[in-house]
């Protein structure tokens, strides 16, 4: 099941972005302006700053999420976003035992479609569990001949042996990654993956991502989503033709 959690984010965030936009334009220094900015003067700011998409000030602005139960066709798809930090959980590292896996709604509503992707899942576990034991045995062996003491000879074959086998895993591989990104990125990510052509399951990532950024400063968020809520569907004759229920709907997040 998919998991977010928003784990950091830059403290007073929508006053650092109102003092950094006010400079631009002030001949007083950071800090006079920072002692001018009550809550209505940066909400008031910031309200007409985004609306403008006058964008660069947001950059300052930073939010660290950690995720949990996503696949790694989404992750595949996420650190396409490029002004980013990701860390994400190694299979090269970590030898998984019995791994989890993401099942695609449309598979999950078919018996027959859902039987014979649990089917795969298990043969792929049973085979990772095979082909890391077949490696192993043989790099033990080599390692114990080229003079390694056992202990040491056994950690560096588990480390290989699971860094080959795990090529056997497939894209609904369960996974877990930890990422930032600046408010600005954040825009562009949500602009391009909430919207209803977007992949289901990143769609639900960005969607849940949005919320918790709306939750700690609605401001700055206030236009986020995709495209479509702030103007014309840009995808032509891709649209989904749900405008009014897209806009309604992300009114209320």
């Amino acid at each position: 099941m998919l998991k977010v959690e928003l784990l950091r984010y830059t403290p007073d965030g929508e006053k650092l972005v109102a003092a950094a936009a006010r400079l631009c334009y002030s001949p007083v220094g950071v800090s006079e302006i920072e002692d001018s900015l009550d809550e209505s003067k940066i909400e008031s700011f910031l309200s007409i700053l985004m609306d403008l998409n006058h964008e660069s000030p947001i950059e300052h602005v930073t939010f660290t999420f950690g995720v949990e139960g996503v696949s790694r066709a989404l992750t595949h798809q996420l650190v396409r976003h490029r002004i980013a930090s990701y860390s994400q959980q190694s299979q090269r590292y970590v030898k998984l035992d019995q791994f989890q896996y993401i099942i695609p709604p449309a598979i999950e509503k078919n018996k027959i479609a859902k039987a014979l992707f649990v089917k795969s899942m298990e043969e792929s576990q049973h085979h990772y569990d095979e082909i890391t034991n077949l490696l192993f045995e043989d790099l033990y062996e080599n390692y114990l001949e080229e003079g390694l003491s056992e202990k040491e000879a056994k950690l560096k074959a588990e480390k290989e042996a699971i860094e080959d086998a795990r090529y056997i895993f497939p894209n609904a591989c369960e996974t877990k990654i930890v990422f930032t990104m600046n408010t600005r990125s954040l825009l562009n990510f949500f602009r391009l993956r909430t919207c209803n052509r977007a992949q289901w399951e990143i769609r639900e990532l960005a969607t849940a991502m949005l919320k918790e950024v709306k939750k700690v400063y609605p401001i700055l968020f206030k236009n986020a989503g995709p495209k479509c809520i702030t103007g014309p569907c840009p995808e032509g004759k891709m649209t989904c033709g749900k405008i009014k229920e897209v806009r309604e709907k992300f009114r209320n997040i």
